[in-house]
């Protein structure tokens, strides 16, 4: 079975940076591989990350979002503390709610596509955006009604 998951920060703090989000894939992978599953794609941008994950029948997606999200967020606070800290983000990582979607309906070439075509942040360290709107949308996520959609 196959997931496409999305983590946004906690206020959707633009903290990850190209380093970070290394580091979240590497933990995320391992954990992962602790429960059966595995990482197929990994991207982000600087406030939020999205997964593709292949994962067994009888692991609950609420058990893997669970142990992903806690372990990855003790992980990098525990590694990059100095810009959690500056983020104000010293207890929590990753916002309480997940997107989840089951991928099988589009073909997986599709989601990984979508997934590869993120941007990731170039510059070394990302800096809290204290203009952005708390109530910001989040990233638009492809949606595909028809077989001919995937030929264009």
């Amino acid at each position: 079975m196959w997931v496409h998951l999305v983590f946004v920060t906690k206020y959707r703090r633009r903290i990850l940076d190209s380093a970070m989000l290394d580091f979240c894939q590497h933990t995320m992978s391992g954990v992962c591989t602790d429960l059966g599953a595995e990482l197929v794609e990994f991207n982000g941008e600087p406030e939020h990350v999205h997964l593709l994950v292949a994962y067994p029948p009888t692991l609950a997606i609420s058990t893997l979002v669970r142990r992903l999200k806690g372990r990855s967020s003790y992980a990098v606070r525990r590694e990059y503390t100095g810009t959690c800290v500056r983020a104000r983000m010293r207890s929590h990582l990753w916002s309480p709610s997940y997107f989840a979607a089951s991928a099988g309906g589009a073909p997986l070439s599709v989601i990984k596509r979508y997934i590869e075509n993120q941007n990731r942040p170039l510059q070394h360290r990302a800096t809290p955006d204290r203009n952005r709107s708390a109530a910001a949308a989040p990233p638009p996520v492809p949606v595909v009604t028809s077989s001919t959609d995937l030929m264009r």
